[in-house]
């Protein structure tokens, strides 16, 4: 029975993380075949990816909390309904705005399968099969964007870019019946729990205030909007604190390991998640690659990073681990700046092969011990909260460098579709973006360092 519970739990929260981060990056491969289909500038480019990150941050937060009073089991199942309608409707979609609005409602769907899986694992597989579980979970995750770049080249470059979202449900359509035959229990945190309703909604608006703000701050309303969000940011922390039950519980910052740890998270993934895009750009546009060729060539940096971070987990449990995290964001620093100096040379893709194993080996390095420190610089009853920081902070910082990118094309290249005449403005482009990434990985580095002080004065007081 409970080899039998083992199977299905992992099977089912397995495949719903691998469609989750599939899903999340194959859009990069695509981006060029769906601009022509709806004549899309970059500016709606760059919304194509960002609608579905957008989404999830906002709704990461509330549904965390309400997933659990609601059940775990009955949230998964929505989560992956949600996914699904998403899925089909995205790949039907007949206009640009239509395209982005279906990408938005998928999040919703992510947000829940995000905040329900873990949980899941960790109620119903017990103690002694639970890192095994997790481990699978994980390497799931890591599976689909490893697949993601490759088999999103193929399919677009085959049978079209719609392909990249059908590609899930057959998926979708194993875990909704077993999830709702197979597993028969539920499970219910916080049931009696009051629920936060204003944090809940105040969280999604600053949220929105945030990101929608400062992808337009080069106009008056983006200023006004990312003003007022960080106003609201500041003000839900405030009430935050206050309450008995709050929709996130934002004391766990007080740890220094804990907020330095998301906070240099934070700045990596602004820093590097749009070196994907970049490269699609880069490969498709200005080195006139087709989809499936640059979908191979991108898998280098996630293969090296799945084969990497299990042994830097292993090794963050003896050493310490904000000290490797430090020496991961180094290599993540000199990968961007070898892919920035040396991108436009005549035989470019050597820098580019080299850039990017580079890139995947800092990754590597970096993710997993500043995971651990996450996770492990709280107190137990803590740990949901500090596993829904783990999602926000990388969701948010996906969705600040999809951001980034989207203003620095638009204020370099203006709201143009991206033609021949224009791959000089869109290597310039590329060039800030590689140059404000790097900075902001190198504040990165200070982070992680200053947390390392930290925990040193902590096992020396």
């Amino acid at each position: 029975m409970e080899s039998r519970k083992f199977i299905t739990v992992v099977l089912t929260t397995t495949m719903a993380s691998f469609i989750v981060a599939y899903t999340s990056v194959v859009p990069a491969l695509a981006l060029p075949s769906i601009a022509k289909a709806f004549n899309l500038n970059n500016f709606m480019q760059n919304w194509v990816i960002n609608a579905f990150l957008f989404s999830v941050a906002i709704f990461a937060v509330p549904t965390g909390n309400l997933a659990g009073k609601w059940g775990l089991k009955k949230s998964f199942l929505l989560g992956n309904i949600i996914f699904l309608i998403g899925a089909v409707i995205t790949s039907f979609a007949f206009s640009p705005m239509s395209l982005i609005l279906f990408r938005a409602f998928q999040g919703v769907g992510a947000a829940l399968i995000y905040n329900t899986v873990m949980n899941i694992v960790a109620v119903a597989i017990p103690e002694e099969n639970r890192g095994k579980a997790i481990g699978i979970v994980v390497a799931g995750v890591n599976l689909g964007l490893v697949l993601a770049p490759t088999l999103g080249g193929i399919l677009t470059y085959n049978l079209g870019w719609e392909s990249i979202f059908l590609f899930t449900v057959p998926f979708l359509l194993l875990i909704i019946p077993i999830t709702y035959l197979l597993i028969s229990e539920e499970w219910k945190i916080g049931e009696n729990d009051k629920f936060d309703v204003r944090g809940g909604i105040l969280w999604m608006i600053t949220i929105f205030l945030l990101i929608y703000g400062f992808t337009s701050i080069n106009h008056i309303d983006g200023i006004v909007m990312l003003i007022s969000g960080i106003f609201l940011l500041v003000l839900w922390n405030y009430l935050e604190l206050r309450v008995k039950n709050p929709v996130y519980d934002v004391k766990v910052f007080e740890d220094k390991r804990f907020k330095y740890a998301n906070l240099s998270s934070f700045l990596i993934y602004i820093g590097s998640y749009f070196v994907t895009y970049v490269l699609s750009y880069h490969l498709q546009y200005i080195l006139g690659w087709n989809s499936e060729m640059a979908g191979l060539l991108l898998m280098v940096t996630p293969i090296i990073q799945i084969v990497i971070s299990p042994y830097m987990g292993r090794l963050s449990d003896k050493a310490n681990p904000l000290k490797i995290a430090s020496l991961g964001i180094i290599l993540i620093v000199f990968s961007l700046v070898t892919l920035d100096l040396l991108i436009r040379l005549p035989d470019s893709l050597v820098i580019i092969v080299l850039s990017m194993i580079f890139l995947g080996v800092g990754m590597g390095v970096y993710t997993s011990p500043n995971t651990n420190v996450i996770m492990s610089s709280v107190k137990p009853e803590d740990t949901p909260t500090a596993s829904v920081s783990v999602t926000i902070i990388r969701v948010i910082g996906q969705s600040t460098s999809s951001s980034l990118l989207i203003i620095i094309f638009t204020m370099i290249m203006g709201s143009v579709e991206i033609i021949p005449k224009y791959y000089g403005l869109l290597s310039l482009s590329i060039h800030w973006t590689c140059i404000i990434g790097t900075i902001l990985c190198i504040f990165a580095l200070f982070a992680s360092l200053i947390g390392y002080k930290y925990s040193l004065n902590m096992k020396n007081p």
